[in-house]
C-alpha cells in the first residue's frame, strides 16, 4: 500500500517541500509540494535524488572499523568503546588540544547534529575545532559581528518587494539561493523584471543567472575594489543617505575619507569594470526606492572576502536600503537563535586566539580550515593526533586537498560520523554511519535566520530508522558518555542519567521549547511542534519586518559602518590594486544545479549525461595557450595539478579559467561505485591553502593564480 509524506528537501539552503510516495520501504516517488508556502511546488533535480541516497548500496548503516587496512562491520557498542577509550588515551597523553574537529556545512540542514552534535564538539575543549565555515561564509558572519554586534545577524534581500536586485559573486539560478532562503529564484527574479525592475549580476562567468540579467564583467578577488568605487560615488555625488538609521550608524566620516581614494577610473583597470558602469550603479541604487546588493559565495572565498561582504553592506546602508522593504532585512524566525546564542556566550569572537603553526585568528570558536593539515603534521604542544569529522569531505572541500590527505594519514586516530566511505573518510579508523535524510524528523533551524520569507515547518521521519540504525545525535550523545564523562563508575552512571534524559527529550523537545519561546510562539498565543504537526506543508509566517534598532546587539544599538578591523586592511587592498599586472591568469570554481558540493555524485540520476568537470577558457586564452575545445589540458598552480577536459567558451571573461568545485573521486580505497565512474578532477587539488583573506583567515578559493597548457603539448 503506498502512503504519501510531506518533508522538505535538506539537500541545499532552498529547502524545498517535497511530497515523497512509499509502498513499504521503498521511495516511489519525490515531487514538489504545491502547499508549501516557500516553494510552492518547485523542486530541482537533487530533491528527487533523495530516493538514490536512501536506497544507494553504497549507504554504510552500521559501524565499520579499519583493522588491516580493511573496513569490517561491527556492531554499536564495540565501535562507541574503541573510539572512547582511543580518543580518551590520546587526550589524557597530549591534552585537549590533540584532539581535531571537522564539520561539514550539511550541518546546516540537520536538526540532530546541530543540536546535539556541536555543543558535544565544543564541550570537548579543544582549540582545533574547523568547519566549512571558512571556505564559505565566515566573512558574512564577521560583518554580522563587527556591525551589529552579533555573528547570526545576516541580512537577506527581500528579493520578493525589490525594485533593483544587484548580484555579486553568487549564480542563485544555480545555487537556489545562499544565506537567501528563497526557493525557485527563477520565478521570483523573472517577477522582479515582470514588476519593472532590473537585475544586475557582476560576475567573473555570465552564468545561468546571468544569462537572464543585465550582466557586467569583473576580474575575480576585486570586488572590493569596485563597492570602494561604489562608496566614492555615493559620497562624491551627495548621493549617500542612509535614511530612516542614520542616527544609529556611525564611521560615515571615516568612510568618506577612505573611499576618496578608490575613484572608479583608479580602480577600472584592476576589476575590468568600467567607470561609467559603477557611477550608473551607484545612482541607480542611490534613487531606486526598493533596492538591495547581494553578495555571496564568489566575494567571500577571495584575497579580500571580509572587505568586500563588509562593503556590501555599507553600500546598503549608505543608499537607505539597510532593515528597509525590498532592501537588505532580517527575519523573525519562530525560534530565535540570535537572543539564545548571546545568553549562552556565543554570539561571537574574533581573534581570541590564533592557530599554533600559522598564527590565524579564530571566529566564533573555530579556526580556519586551511590550518587543519599543518596542525596535524607539524610537531609539538597542540599538535592535533586525533580527529573527530562529521558530515563533510574536507579533502574535497578545503584547499590543498591532496595535502590534507597526507596529513590525515599521520593520525594516531580518526573517527568519521558518515554514511559513505568517501575521499576524507577512507582514512578513519572507525565510522559511525547516521540515518539518512528521509529517515529522521526536520526543523529547518539555522535556515529560518536567513529566509527571504517569515516561515515554519516541521516533518516526521518519512522512515523508521532500522533497529541497527543510530541517528547523528543519538550518535554524538553516546559519545559524550565516553568522551566527557569522568571515570569514576558512579559518575559515569550519572552521566548516563543525563544523556538519557536528553534522549528522551531528543531534537523536538528542542523545538518544542524553542517555538513556545519566540517571537511567534505559544507565550504569545501562536506557534507550538503541536500546531506545526497539524500544518504539514509548514506555516506562513508573513514578509519580513523591519528589526532595527531592536534587534542590535551593539552597546546603545549603533550600527558601526567602520570598524577598525575592515580600515586596517584597506592598506593591502591599495597595495594589490598597485602592484596588479595584466596578463594574470586565475581560476574560479563554479555550481551546478545537480551537483551538491562533493557528496551527491553517487547518485545515477544526477551524473547521467555529458561529463561536466570540464575546465572554462576563453576563445583569446586558448589560442594564446594553444588549447582546443574537447581536448585535455593540465591545469597547475603553485601546489599541484590535474589534468581537465578543456571547453572554449566566452562565457568566462579573458583571463579566467572555471572549473567545477566537488568532484575529485579517483583516489583508492573510496566506495562509490557511481561517483568512481564519473570521477573527474579536484579544484581543491590546485587551491593553495597560504592563499587567503588575511583579514579572516578564510580561504582564497576563487582568483588564485595558474596555469594551463595542452595537454598533447606537455607530452610531446
Amino acid at each position: 500500500m503506498t502512503e504519501t509524506h510531506y518533508a522538505s528537501c535538506t539537500l541545499c539552503e532552498a529547502t524545498c517541500g517535497i511530497t515523497v510516495t512509499t509502498d513499504g520501504d521503498r521511495v516511489v516517488d519525490i515531487r514538489g509540494d504545491e502547499n508549501d508556502p516557500m516553494s510552492r511546488g518547485y523542486i530541482c533535480p537533487k530533491a528527487t535524488a533523495l530516493a538514490d541516497l536512501h536506497h544507494d548500496p553504497d549507504r554504510l548503516t552500521r559501524p565499520v572499523v579499519k583493522r588491516d587496512g580493511r573496513f569490517v562491520k561491527v556492531g554499536w557498542d564495540e565501535a562507541f568503546d574503541l573510539v572512547g577509550r582511543r580518543l580518551r588515551a590520546i587526550r589524557g597523553e597530549h591534552g585537549k588540544d590533540a584532539l581535531g574537529v571537522y564539520y561539514g556545512n550539511p550541518t546546516a540542514h540537520n536538526l540532530g547534529l546541530l543540536v546535539f552534535g556541536v555543543p558535544l564538539f565544543r564541550s570537548l575543549g579543544t582549540k582545533n575545532v574547523y568547519a566549512a565555515t571558512s571556505v564559505d561564509q565566515l566573512p558574512h558572519m564577521l560583518a554580522g559581528l563587527l556591525m551589529f554586534g552579533h555573528q547570526a545577524l545576516l541580512g537577506v534581500p527581500d528579493i520578493d518587494r525589490t525594485d533593483l536586485f544587484v548580484c555579486l559573486g553568487a549564480n542563485p539560478l544555480v545555487s537556489n539561493g545562499s544565506i537567501m532562503t528563497a526557493p525557485n529564484l527563477r520565478k521570483r527574479l523573472r517577477a522582479v523584471r515582470e514588476r519593472g525592475g532590473r537585475v544586475v549580476v557582476v560576475d567573473p562567468r555570465r552564468t545561468e543567472t546571468a544569462n537572464t540579467a543585465e550582466h557586467l564583467f569583473i576580474r575575480p578577488g576585486t570586488d572590493a575594489l569596485m563597492l570602494l568605487s561604489v562608496v566614492h560615488v555615493l559620497f562624491a555625488e551627495g548621493l549617500a543617505r542612509p535614511g530612516r538609521l542614520a542616527d544609529r550608524m556611525t564611521g560615515l566620516t571615516e568612510l568618506r575619507a577612505v573611499a576618496e581614494g578608490f575613484p572608479p577610473e583608479k580602480t577600472a583597470p584592476v576589476t575590468g569594470v568600467a567607470a561609467d558602469d559603477v557611477r550608473a550603479l551607484a545612482r541607480a541604487l542611490a534613487t531606486t526606492e526598493r533596492a538591495v546588493v547581494y553578495g555571496r559565495v564568489g566575494i567571500c572565498t577571495q584575497e579580500f572576502g571580509g572587505l568586500a561582504t563588509w562593503l556590501v553592506v555599507v553600500v546598503n546602508a549608505l543608499t537607505g536600503h539597510l532593515d528597509e522593504p525590498g532592501g537588505y532585512m532580517f527575519t523573525t524566525p519562530a525560534i530565535d537563535l540570535a537572543p539564545l546564542a548571546r545568553l549562552a556566550g556565543h554570539a561571537g569572537s574574533f581573534g581570541t586566539f590564533r592557530s599554533r603553526v600559522r598564527g590565524l585568528p579564530e571566529f566564533g570558536g573555530e579556526l580556519p580550515v586551511v590550518t587543519l593539515a599543518e596542525e596535524i603534521t607539524t610537531p609539538g604542544p597542540g599538535q592535533v593526533r586525533a580527529l573527530i569529522t562529521a558530515a563533510g569531505n574536507p579533502v574535497l572541500s578545503t584547499p590543498n586537498g591532496r595535502r590534507l590527505d597526507e596529513a590525515l594519514d599521520q593520525l594516531e586516530f580518526m573517527v568519521s560520523i558518515d554514511p559513505y566511505v568517501n575521499e576524507t573518510t577512507r582514512h578513519a579508523d572507525v565510522i559511525l554511519p547516521p540515518t539518512g535524510p528521509l529517515e529522521r524528523s526536520h526543523y529547518e533551524l539555522l535556515l529560518a535566520l536567513v529566509s527571504v520569507r517569515n516561515w515554519a515547518k516541521y516533518s516526521p521521519p518519512v522512515f523508521p530508522r532500522g533497529e541497527q540504525q543510530r541517528h547523528d545525535w543519538e550518535i554524538c550523545l553516546e559519545l559524550a558518555v565516553r568522551l566527557l564523562g569522568p571515570d569514576v563508575p558512579l559518575l559515569r552512571a550519572a552521566g548516563r542519567l543525563g544523556v538519557a534524559t536528553l534522549s528522551k527529550l531528543g531534537p523536538e523537545g528542542i523545538v518544542e521549547l524553542g517555538l513556545r519561546a519566540g517571537p511567534h510562539g505559544l507565550l504569545r498565543g501562536g506557534l507550538s511542534l503541536r500546531k506545526l504537526r497539524k500544518h504539514p506543508h509548514g506555516v506562513d509566517l508573513g514578509p519580513l519586518q523591519r528589526r532595527f534598532p531592536e534587534r542590535l546587539f551593539t552597546k546603545g544599538k549603533k550600527i558601526h559602518l567602520a570598524p577598525k578591523e575592515y580600515l586596517g586592511d584597506l592598506p593591502r587592498l591599495r597595495r594589490r590594486m598597485e602592484q596588479w599586472q595584466p596578463g594574470e591568469l586565475v581560476l574560479i570554481g563554479r555550481r551546478q544545479l545537480r551537483s551538491n558540493n562533493s557528496w551527491m555524485h553517487n547518485s545515477p540520476r544526477l551524473v547521467k549525461g555529458k561529463p561536466r568537470c570540464i575546465l572554462l577558457v576563453h576563445p583569446d586564452d586558448a589560442q594564446r595557450l594553444g588549447l582546443a575545445d574537447g581536448e585535455q589540458a593540465v591545469l597547475s598552480s603553485a601546489v599541484g595539478e590535474v589534468q581537465v577536459p578543456v571547453e572554449v567558451s566566452d562565457e568566462v571573461m579573458p583571463g579566467v579559467v572555471s572549473l567545477p568545485h566537488g568532484w575529485g573521486h579517483d583516489r583508492p580505497g573510496v566506495r562509490l561505485s557511481v561517483a568512481s565512474r564519473h570521477a573527474g578532477a579536484s579544484i581543491n587539488d590546485v587551491t593553495d591553502n597560504k592563499c587567503i583573506d588575511e583579514l579572516t583567515g578564510t580561504a582564497a578559493l576563487s582568483g588564485q593564480r595558474v596555469t594551463v597548457r595542452a595537454l598533447a603539448a606537455t607530452r610531446s
